[in-house]
């Protein structure tokens, strides 16, 4: 039997692929989308399908969870989704987080509704394949490594900073091995925000410029030596929808919260 899914940010960027492929799908039924500016019209007519799909978007959450999907998938910007995970949950729809921008603080919340509701939540700062590669062996190394620093890059007009790959990746690391900086931020001389944001222990760098594309970075030096694992995004949003579908077929065995594309792949 299909999974139903509500798509929410059904017309933007990511969105519109993973409906793209929902649609194309056998083990998944799009029951339900959500988007502001699109409200009232099918999801077929506004992403410019052959045919239509026979679900009209809405503005409205709880409108939308009242055509009962089986999971919430959500690409909508970072001062939403919150509230829409925490919605969905309340009414026993698991969920599917790819939109960045949140904190710990803000995860810790989302993780206490989902346990006090008995559903489950996954989420990633970025659910392609080869950035949870990335984390995954920036974890190794980082054990053998004491000194990293990491650095993304995106387009100018991105909303956050860091980026949702780059802040779950220093807090993820900072579960691994503490990182040791020679001169203490506030010991710097001149400007100590050049030096970047401490998140988890772990300066963060973000550049937001015309011309660049989804990126992270993570560097790690020693003396005489330096190793660089870096994963770049091509400028479509194809590399996010595998790992967005694997996350939705996986998260009605989860109870709670599970963060990061890698857990499902490595454990």
């Amino acid at each position: 039997m299909s999974l139903r899914v509500c798509l929410a940010g059904v017309t933007g960027w990511t969105g519109r692929e993973v409906a793209a492929a929902v649609r194309d799908s056998h083990e998944f039924e799009l029951v339900a989308a959500v988007a502001r500016r699109a409200a009232g019209k099918d999801v077929g007519e506004v992403l410019g399908w052959e045919e239509r799909a026979g679900v009209e978007i809405t503005a409205d959450p709880p409108s939308a969870l009242c055509r009962a999907p089986d999971v919430w998938i959500d690409y909508t910007h970072p001062l939403a989704v919150k509230d829409h995970a925490l919605t969905a949950l309340k009414a026993g729809t698991r969920v599917v987080i790819g939109t960045s921008g949140l904190g710990a603080s803000d995860y810790e919340e989302i993780e206490a509704a989902a346990t006090a509701h008995g559903a489950g939540v996954i989420a990633a700062g970025n659910f392609s394949l080869t950035a949870a590669c990335l984390k995954h062996l920036a974890g190794i190394a980082s054990r053998h490594l004491p000194h990293r620093e990491i650095v993304d890059y995106a387009h100018a007009g991105k909303p956050d900073a860091p980026s949702g790959t780059a802040m779950e990746l220093a807090e993820y690391l900072d579960t691994v091995a503490p990182n040791r900086i020679h001169v203490p931020v506030d010991e710097i001389v001149g400007v100590p925000g050049t030096r970047g944001a401490g998140i988890g222990g772990t300066q963060v760098h973000s550049v937001r410029l015309p011309g660049y594309v989804i990126s992270v970075e993570v560097l790690f030096g020693l003396p005489g030596e330096h190793l660089t694992i870096r994963h770049d995004a091509g400028e479509s949003a194809e590399p996010y929808v595998a790992g967005t579908l694997l996350a939705a077929r996986r998260v009605g065995d989860v109870t709670g919260l599970v963060r990061g594309l890698d857990r499902l792949l490595f454990g």
